[in-house]
């Protein structure tokens, strides 16, 4: 293991522990999550900070292993102890044999839209209404919760209304912990180092904040809804499984408050905004090529993981401070809280057999490609300009396609029709675009 060479900024957790550091040496527990500074002289060493404690120290390769991937299991969830419609005495059996503080949550019979938080103590099982009202839950009209995570966050911490601490969750027959398995894959950061700031953009699900953790400038996506955080699991899934530079990078996982999403800072804002509010008169060809690029760099890394993005458009794109263009929220468009519900897709993005069909492959993000070319090359302005989406949608079924953006090149524009094909299998793949993209900037270069 002590072969395999970690690049700075690369997280890894402790294999075993070591509380007794020799002088300059790290110390650490079991399962911490460190990131390597630099590699060290010498074979096998390197310097790395430890995540919780902010300390810096050398540590041997052979302690660590690379944070992994978590698996988008269905049984993965924020909420295990929670069983769905079941009754008071189902609830009572599962919460046998008798453990004061064992509990779980179910969804109440009598009352339908309100909870039962059941909790076992002495020898028997007290049941807890908690009510749902103005969007607020709670049992005692004293305490009030936006969902049922921070409720039992709560009572684990203090007793308040009910008879005792909870102690112990019983899971969902099947149900495993995303907070053990988050813990584990060493994805779970620590609330104490977060420091939240202003924010700095809303989404369809919740805000995001600026942020500091651990000295580190950072953006926070705060999903409130437990509903909508459990769905949000898959999306955080998804980027553990990613590296590359055109993509945001996903830093760790927070369950406080529903859940946080941290990721790293892109302080310039999205492609958009970007274009727009500097314009042809900042703004050179050479750099709306590079951002091209850059996300279709991102955008081939992704499909060779097989993943596909749905709702690619330049105000998903982040701009760093070095004017890198990054690829984010990919996986999102998937959560979807109504279903199959196509109102929701993106039209004048959107690949025709998406909307028409649902169906998304990397073929509809290539066709969603073709528009972000427009965007950019248009210096951020609204595709399709003056129509509405029912005639958006009407006019490319009968073969319409967006003229070229003023002072365009006329590769690029070869480059967006060939996106907007009918056929899926006619678009180019983003390996394709990649490189054309790459002979373009080369010849800026020669002229």
């Amino acid at each position: 293991m002590s072969g395999k060479h970690w690049a700075p900024g690369t997280q890894c957790v402790t294999k075993h522990d070591h509380t007794k550091p020799k002088a300059r040496e790290l110390a650490f527990h079991k399962g911490d999550v460190v990131t390597i500074v630099e590699a060290v002289e010498g074979k096998g060493w390197y310097r790395a900070k430890h995540n919780d404690t902010g300390e810096e120290g050398l540590l041997a390769a052979s302690a660590l292993r690379e944070r992994v991937a978590i698996r988008a299991d269905p049984k993965l969830s924020l909420m295990p102890w929670f069983h769905g419609k079941i009754s008071g005495v189902q609830a009572v059996q599962e919460l046998q044999p008798p453990e004061d503080g064992l509990f779980l949550v179910r969804e109440s019979i009598r009352h339908p839209g309100d909870y039962v938080l059941c909790v076992s103590f002495g020898k028997e099982v007290i049941h807890y209404r908690v009510i749902y009202e103005e969007h607020m839950l709670s049992i005692d009209n004293e305490q009030r919760f936006c969902n049922l995570m921070d409720m039992i966050e709560h009572y684990m911490k203090e007793q308040g209304a009910i008879c005792t601490k909870l102690v112990k969750p019983k899971p969902k027959t099947g149900m495993k912990s995303a907070e053990e398995e988050l813990a584990k894959a060493g994805w779970l950061l620590n609330l104490q180092h977060l420091t939240l700031g202003d924010r700095i953009g809303q989404g369809e699900f919740g805000d995001v904040l600026q942020g500091e953790y651990m000295g580190q400038k950072v953006a926070v996506k705060n999903i409130k809804c437990d509903v909508t955080a459990q769905a949000f699991l898959a999306e955080t899934a998804a980027m553990t499984k990613v590296r590359h530079k055109n993509l945001v990078r996903l830093l760790g996982v927070i369950l406080h408050n529903g859940l946080y999403i941290v990721m790293e800072f892109m302080s310039k804002g999205n492609l958009v905004n970007f274009l727009r509010t500097r314009g042809r008169a900042v703004i050179q060809t050479r750099q709306l090529l590079q951002f091209a690029l850059d996300v279709a760099q991102g955008m081939d890394y992704l499909e060779s993981k097989k993943l596909v993005h749905r709702d690619l458009a330049a105000r998903n794109i982040l701009i760093s401070e070095e004017n890198v263009a990054k690829v984010s929220d990919f996986g999102l468009a998937r959560v979807n809280p109504k279903g199959t519900d196509t109102t929701l897709l993106p039209v004048k993005w959107s690949a025709p057999e998406a909307l028409k069909h649902n169906k998304f492959s990397s073929k509809s993000d290539v066709w969603s490609y073709g528009i972000l070319l427009w965007e950019v090359f248009s210096y951020g302005r609204a595709p399709y300009p003056k129509l509405s989406l029912k005639e958006v949608t009407e006019m490319l079924e009968q073969g319409y396609r967006m003229e070229a953006p003023e002072d365009c090149p006329p590769t690029v524009y070869a480059l967006m029709k060939s996106c907007w094909e009918l056929e899926p299998g006619k678009r180019p793949s983003f390996k394709k675009l990649t490189e054309k993209l790459q002979k373009e900037l080369k010849h800026l270069g020669d002229i």
